[in-house]
């Protein structure tokens, strides 16, 4: 049975007995990879983002201290098939898989929740560098949380084609982390995302430092069009499914709007399950924010 198959029996209520959770779907074969290019020498934004662990905690953006450990061990198996196809280890790569976008159908899904942790869990490997990207740019809540909503960034390095984008990434006292920003808001957010300058500039992001892996925190697909923009870009999709709340409508309609992306996950959040082992897992995400309706 597929994943998405698996997620839909899930979302109506008859999930097979002893899901697996969570779980990520096996990556194609790669071809060659259309952002690579060669590296350059750049100068970064001074400004160190500190990561306030209490402060995300009570946002709701960390898991709660008790789920601290399940949660690491849910990610690590969320993480190892993305970093094999993301550094084409085994030769399970895809192309662009570097660029990793987190997506959800409708807010409220675990989507920012699911983009930072995934990012300080990839943040820990030994041959990884991680690049956090805020591009859920009409509503940046990771760099409003993090204190940079006023900082330029992503939206800014696609209005000034002179302005490196490397120089307003910024660095985090999380190790192997950065991040760059949402930027200046702007009303053609949805034209700079789709244009050439978008592709432009993850080539150059991705060229940075070929252990650099890019986490694309992106808008809800259902309610933007901005997520279409970046899913042209990115090599691998984790869509975030909300047990209990996303309906299999949403659900379907979101993967339609991937079109026939080569490289689609899906990771079911804040589900409840029972293991061999007589253990709940439970993956948690953005409580706090509004929920899809059921």
């Amino acid at each position: 049975m597929s994943i998405v198959e698996k997620a839909l029996r899930k979302l109506q209520g008859s999930a097979p007995a002893a899901p697996q959770l969570p779980a990520v779907a096996t990556a194609p074969t790669v071809v060659a990879g259309a952002l690579e290019r060669g590296p350059r020498t750049v100068v970064r934004s001074t400004r160190v983002v500190t990561l306030n662990h209490a402060e995300l905690r009570e946002a709701g953006m960390l898991p709660p201290k008790e789920g601290e450990r399940r949660i690491s061990q849910q990610l690590r198996q969320i993480k190892r098939p993305l970093i094999d196809a993301a550094l084409n280890r085994g030769g399970k790569g895809v192309e662009n898989g570097r660029v990793v976008m987190v997506a959800s159908a409708m807010p409220g899904e675990g989507k920012t929740f699911t983009s930072i942790n995934l990012a300080l869990s990839l943040a820990v490997e030994k041959d990884v560098e991680v690049l956090l990207i805020d591009g859920d740019v009409a509503k940046p809540h990771i760099s409003r949380q993090l204190g940079v909503a006023d900082a330029p960034g992503l939206l800014d390095a696609l209005v000034n084609h002179e302005l490196d984008v490397e120089s307003v990434v910024m660095n985090t006292d999380f190790p192997n982390l950065s991040l760059l920003p949402a930027g200046t808001q702007t009303e053609e957010a949805t034209e700079l995302l789709a244009s050439e300058r978008m592709l432009e500039v993850t080539r150059d992001l991705v060229a940075h430092d070929r252990h650099r892996i890019v986490v694309f925190d992106s808008p809800p697909l259902v309610l933007t069009t901005e997520s279409h923009a970046v899913a042209q870009i990115a090599g691998q999709i984790l869509l975030v499914v909300r047990a209990g709340v996303t309906s299999q409508r949403v659900l379907t309609d979101a993967i339609g709007r991937l079109g026939d992306h080569p490289s689609v996950s899906l990771v079911l959040n804040q589900s409840v399950v029972e293991s061999p082992g007589g253990y709940y897992y439970v993956a948690y995400g953005d409580a706090g924010r509004p929920a899809a309706d059921p």
